[in-house]
């Protein structure tokens, strides 16, 4: 059962973290590369508050982003920033959906999010926690996805298996590390075995998975590594 106060107060936690690794670092780190193609740590640090806005935008019900479109020109408007401005924004922007969260209301409702993607309030929570671990990880600070809480990596391994289950250009897939299996891609009959089991440790899963490990490290069996579409 999913507890959006649990969530909230991890997005606590993880705000704190990434502000306390960019304190102290002089306005240049901002337009250093990320590791995010194309994107700088500004262009990162931007996408965080927007995204926490946006995510307040969720919660009130109304639109995520008016468009696409504004979406990616908000991003580079606030991508040069000098670096205290980007800091004192990832906290705002946090403090305004912390307040949004705070408001009574009924968790168990349908939200929309982008494209039309909907699911329950409560995880909204959850889904601002994985925006500042993994984008934390992209920044290239140091932070590792080995250093990620096990609770998160594990129930982001799941979710993102769960996204890509049943989607038609992915094969059948058993994803483990050993002691737990997640399944995701095409469904097969009752009975039948997956085309394929990928092996690994956790990190280079959620790596796999989310787009940031080319899977290298991961052991294959019954076919060459599924192909996942983006995020």
């Amino acid at each position: 059962m999913i507890d959006h106060a649990h969530d909230l107060a991890s997005v606590h936690e993880a705000t704190e973290r990434l502000l306390n690794a960019l304190a102290g670092m002089d306005n240049a780190r901002s337009a250093e590369p990320s590791r995010l193609p194309g994107w700088s740590v500004g262009h990162v640090l931007a996408h965080l508050s927007r995204n926490a806005d946006a995510l307040v935008n969720v919660l009130e019900g109304r639109p995520m982003y008016a468009d696409a479109a504004t979406r990616d020109a908000d991003i580079e408007r606030d991508a040069a920033r000098p670096l205290d401005a980007q800091l004192a924004d990832v906290r705002e922007s946090w403090e305004r959906f912390r307040r949004a969260a705070a408001v009574p209301a009924d968790w168990s409702r349908t939200v929309e999010l982008r494209n039309g993607v909907t699911d329950t309030a409560a995880r909204v929570p959850f889904r601002r926690w994985v925006e500042v671990e993994l984008h934390h990880v992209d920044l290239g600070l140091g932070r590792e996805l080995e250093d990620l809480p096990a609770e998160f990596t594990e129930r982001e391994i799941a979710f993102l298996a769960d996204r890509f289950a049943g989607h038609a250009d992915v094969p059948s897939t058993l994803v483990t590390d050993g002691t737990r299996a997640w399944h995701t891609g095409r469904e097969t009959g009752a009975g039948s075995r997956p085309e394929v089991t990928v092996k690994g440790a956790r990190a280079d899963l959620l790596g796999w998975l989310s787009g940031r490990r080319d899977g290298g490290a991961l052991t294959v069996e019954g076919g060459p590594l599924p192909a996942l579409p983006p995020l």
